[in-house]
């Protein structure tokens, strides 16, 4: 099967625990089917992860798991995938803006492929796909209406009856569970803004914490990105013959090779006016990053955990209990 037919799977599984999930399915007049995981809906970890599995079409393993940030339990999720390109780079990257009148959302998930969102990047990693079907998670506050979803459905040349959407804010524990499956994504969109061949890196790893929700959604923006900046350790198994520029690689990929690495993403972007793009983008990458490289058998570390910028981002207050006198 096609990512789009196996994320329409997932979709129609993750429906059938609509409960359990706590979600709000709902039909809209064009047939579109929109499940929201936190906008209006509960959601919670359980939608987390479905989202998570929608976005990487259903090519990982992604696991809550406990991540320690200075002996505090927090969760976290953990993400495996055989397949890094097409799992992070052709499916889960959040790069297709969702513009549609006042309506405006980051689409990730296998119908970005449909569209030809990034269409440099597939022609790079060597994919492409056509398919009757569609799925695309979107990052928003607001719920699309039937107008957004016939444009993106037009966009990727799918009727939208056959259109699957499913929507999370940033302030969301749903949202902010699928930010933190990007661990393995980020390390491989860094390299390939790096120039690097990702088609080289045979699997992936990573974990991260998940944020609490600590605010509004630039807020929760800013937290969710650090989960991975200062949080996130990934490994990589790949072939590259030439140790010494693989070493010089490595030595540039991790979140602290920055300028802006050092304070809380939040912090960053106030002080640049909150514009992207006077943000060193380097500093989105994982914290620490591992390399197998399978030919020479060698491995290769780089970056480091930084757990005290985590408890300042993540607002993470200490209280001592007092002992009751008798």
């Amino acid at each position: 099967m096609g990512i789009n037919e196996m994320g329409f799977e997932v979709f129609e599984d993750m429906l059938d625990f609509e409960d359990e999930l706590r979600l709000e399915v709902h039909e809209l007049d064009n047939g579109t089917v929109v499940a929201d995981a936190g906008v209006k809906a509960a959601g919670g970890l359980g939608a987390g992860i479905y989202l998570s599995r929608l976005c990487m079409a259903d090519l990982a393993d992604i696991q809550i798991v406990p991540c320690d940030v200075l002996g505090v339990q927090l969760p976290g999720v953990q993400v495996a995938t055989d397949h890094p390109a097409v799992s992070c780079m052709a499916s889960q990257c959040a790069m297709w803006q969702i513009k549609a009148d006042k309506y405006f959302a980051m689409g990730s998930g296998p119908a970005r492929v449909l569209a030809g969102k990034t269409k440099d990047l597939y022609e790079k990693i060597g994919f492409e796909e056509f398919s009757d079907v569609g799925v695309l998670v979107l990052e928003s506050n607001r719920l699309p209406d039937a107008a957004v979803s016939s444009k993106i459905a037009e966009q990727c040349g799918i009727d939208p009856a056959d259109l699957r959407l499913a929507v999370a804010p940033t302030d969301s524990v749903a949202g902010l569970v699928q930010v933190s499956a990007r661990v393995v994504e980020t390390g491989l969109h860094k390299l390939f803004t790096m120039g690097f061949d990702i088609n080289c890196i045979a699997s992936g790893w990573g974990r991260a914490p998940i944020s609490p929700v600590v605010g509004d959604a630039t807020m929760c923006m800013g937290s969710s990105n650090d989960s991975i900046i200062y949080g996130g350790e990934t490994f990589y198994t790949l072939k590259y013959e030439n140790l010494e520029e693989l070493r010089q690689i490595l030595l540039s990929m991790p979140s602290e090779a920055s300028r802006d690495y050092g304070a809380p993403f939040y912090k960053t972007f106030k002080a640049a006016g909150f514009d992207f793009f006077k943000v060193d983008h380097n500093v989105f990458a994982p914290a620490r990053v591992v390399m197998n490289e399978m030919t020479s058998r060698r491995t290769f570390v780089s970056g480091r955990l930084n757990p005290e910028v985590l408890m300042e981002s993540f607002n993470l207050e200490l209280l001592k209990a007092s002992r009751q006198k008798e």
